[in-house]
């Protein structure tokens, strides 16, 4: 039997190997004592410091409760701070400590090794054609949302 290619087994390789990347993730966080959510709030924060949970959740894709206990975990951890947004007494700024941001420092510098060693083995021409179809399957998904 051939392994034809097919939209299906596509999508299905697709998500086996996205749940491959969470769990290989998830064992390499471990040593940090974060869960990928929690590196994906600390992360995004290097990025844009001191965001509103609204924003983050947004920008994560997830609800605003599910950021709030996250950021509760975090806060907890010493990793972040909420502060009071000037001109909005409902809303809080979220900001990065120095501990939170040495740790998502690590994070980072153990994500990217993980990409290196991984997607990184694949010739740029492979890189640059997945690149091209994530884009495109990307801009159906939006597409698709837009119409809804």
């Amino acid at each position: 039997m051939t392994d034809a290619v097919s939209a299906e087994r596509i999508y299905f390789r697709f998500l086996r190997l996205r749940q491959q990347v969470f769990a290989e993730m998830a064992q390499i966080l471990k040593p940090l004592n974060l869960s990928i959510p929690q590196f994906d709030v600390l992360s995004t924060l290097t990025e844009q410091d001191g965001m509103s949970q609204s924003e983050l959740a947004e920008k994560l894709y997830v609800t605003k409760g599910n950021v709030s206990g996250l950021i509760d975990r975090l806060a907890e951890a010493g990793y972040v701070e909420r502060r009071s947004t000037p001109g909005d007494r409902r809303a809080n700024a979220v900001i990065l400590t120095a501990k939170g941001r040495e740790v998502a420092d690590s994070g980072i510098a153990l994500q990217r090794s993980f990409v290196a060693d991984t997607l990184g083995r694949m010739s740029r021409e492979d890189m640059t054609r997945l690149d091209e179809a994530l884009k495109g399957w990307r801009q159906t998904i939006r597409e698709r949302a837009e119409k809804t």
